[in-house]
């Protein structure tokens, strides 16, 4: 990777060197406020022109093409390629070819990036509570875990989830996760505390009454974490729930959509990318 923002964030987890990610803030390129400066999201009234400058000041970043979803808070996993287009519908993506970058722009949801300790497959999820969520406790992490070839012969899953069943084993996966918006500020209704303890008690503990009825201050990486524990992939890094790792607070760093829209009307996204290293192949 080239020369970058210095703030920008460089996942420290046990990844194969062949694997490179990183993950952006509003650090480069050249949007004007409110999406100052390096917005990369072309869905939320940005200048076409600007957008796409700073996309390309990304891709010049990487030395890798990200390739960008549509996202709509699902768990369809795209399978990218050198020729894949952006605008595919779908809120992860994966990928075996060398010089593609899986790409999720996020500003308060949570990004996850997963490799396998090959290094011969990466991805990347877009999280937020609802693709999180999903239907009857499998959602968009899920989806990513059971898309994993296998690398060797199949063992079975020791999860709960029923979709996970010939594909890499899921204790041999890497994943990490990038910032968001914090359990001081992530305040949710009785809906959302449901959609997660309804098939799993144990979610509960990351959930927090509030003063208010039915209000609850929300651990979004927390019930990713634990998530991902119930995949049985053993090696979880970055976001802990620490302010550090909060898309709200401070303001210079992040992007964030509960923060910015109602007080300036819109929010840029930053940018979570994991790629394979090497000239492009595929």
């Amino acid at each position: 990777m080239s020369a970058a923002p210095h703030d920008w964030l460089v996942p420290d987890w046990p990844a194969p060197a062949r694997v490179r990610a990183v993950c952006t803030t509003r650090s480069g390129g050249v949007s004007a406020a409110p999406f100052d400066t390096l917005n990369l999201g072309d869905h939320v009234g940005d200048r076409p022109g600007d957008v796409g400058r700073n996309r390309a000041y990304l891709q010049a970043a990487l030395g890798a093409r990200p390739v960008f979803l549509k996202q709509v808070h699902g768990a369809e996993v795209a399978e990218l390629s050198l020729a894949s287009p952006d605008g595919v519908v779908a809120d992860a993506c994966s990928t075996a070819v060398s010089g593609v970058a899986c790409t999720i722009m996020v500003a308060d949801c949570l990004p996850v990036l997963f490799t396998n300790p090959q290094g011969t497959w990466v991805a990347a999820a877009h999280a937020g509570w609802r693709g999180l969520a999903g239907e009857s406790g499998s959602g968009v992490l899920e989806a990513v875990v059971a898309s994993c070839p296998a690398s060797g012969p199949a063992k079975p899953a020791r999860s709960a989830s029923k979709v996970i069943a010939d594909g890499q084993a899921p204790e041999a996966l890497l994943a990490w996760l990038g910032p968001c918006i914090g359990p001081t500020a992530f305040e949710v209704g009785p809906e959302v505390r449901a959609a997660f303890c309804d098939v799993d008690p144990q979610a509960a503990r990351h959930f927090t009454p509030q003063p208010a009825p039915g209000k609850y201050l929300a651990d979004l990486a927390g019930l990713a974490r634990q998530r991902l524990q119930r995949l049985g992939v053993a090696s979880v890094t970055g976001n802990d729930g620490t302010a550090a790792w909060c898309t709200v607070a401070p303001a210079s760093r992040f992007f964030s959509h509960r923060r910015d829209t109602a007080r300036l009307g819109s929010s840029g996204r930053f940018a979570a990318c994991v790629w394979i290293d090497g000239a492009p192949s595929g």
